[in-house]
């Protein structure tokens, strides 16, 4: 049983530790900034053994090379993108399998959001740490990919296990649903959700993890089926990848 310890970074991105205490091993998903993960493996007293990389951006690897320089981990990333991801050790592909903290990961290659993202699949944890493809109730921006590649990540995620954890790179929920509302008022879950989101971060708390179950139920990005929202959309009868084009500009422009 992996334990996860989610660790506040930067503005709003969250880093995550994760945990075997029958094997001692210690990984980390993309640490933004070095001293909050070093602090807390000081803390526990833990040994860190791996640097999991979701993609490129600073803001998710900013860490990577002084943690790397303390703790002798190793550092892992897409066999394409490990070029901009710094440290890399362990290069993975798609679908690959590896063994994190005494569990079995496997690889989802999920780009959209950059060309070289991935998330980190544990099947027996029913956890995902999938970094800005897929937010709580939303997606990430398409700084390099395509609507098509984004509707196929999606889709991925989305045919995990309902009682999967996602674990996402940012706290973006509440601003999130106030977007979702905009284009499916009627979504009762949603309500549901915005509320407790709310509730929530009033108390400084997290809305992450979701789950698969719950993002089906809310979120715009993976419910581009919902007639309400082609309704909304002026969209009945197009493709979902139009439909998901103009969702995924409104909330750029949102």
């Amino acid at each position: 049983m992996i334990e996860i310890i989610q660790i506040p970074v930067l503005q709003d991105n969250y880093s995550y530790l994760l945990h075997n205490d029958k094997t001692g091993e210690t990984a980390v998903v993309d640490p933004s900034e070095a001293p909050p993960i070093l602090d807390m493996l000081n803390k526990k007293q833990w040994k860190l053994s791996h640097i999991l990389s979701t993609h490129h951006h600073h803001d998710h690897v900013g860490g990577n090379i002084d943690i790397k320089q303390i703790t002798g981990c190793k550092v892992v990333g897409l066999w394409k993108d490990s070029e901009r991801i710094p440290g890399v050790d362990v290069t993975v592909k798609e679908d690959q399998e590896i063994v994190i903290c005494g569990s079995k990961c496997k690889i989802i290659f999920i780009p959209g959001h950059t060309r070289g993202h991935i998330a980190y699949y544990f099947p027996s944890e029913h956890k995902v740490f999938c970094g800005d493809t897929l937010f709580s109730v939303g997606c990430g921006r398409l700084f390099e990919g395509t609507p098509e590649q984004m509707v196929e990540s999606l889709a991925k995620l989305a045919k995990l296990p309902d009682n999967t954890e996602i674990y996402c790179g940012h706290e973006y929920t509440v601003s999130n649903c106030q977007f979702a509302l905009t284009v499916e008022p009627g979504n009762k879950d949603l309500q549901a959700r915005q509320a407790q989101a709310k509730q929530l971060r009033s108390k400084g708390q997290s809305t992450v993890p979701s789950t698969v179950a719950m993002e089906k139920a809310t979120n715009p990005f993976l419910r581009i089926a919902s007639p309400e929202i082609r309704k909304n959309l002026g969209m009945a009868q197009e493709n979902e990848v139009d439909v998901f084009a103009k969702l995924r500009l409104m909330k750029d422009r949102f």
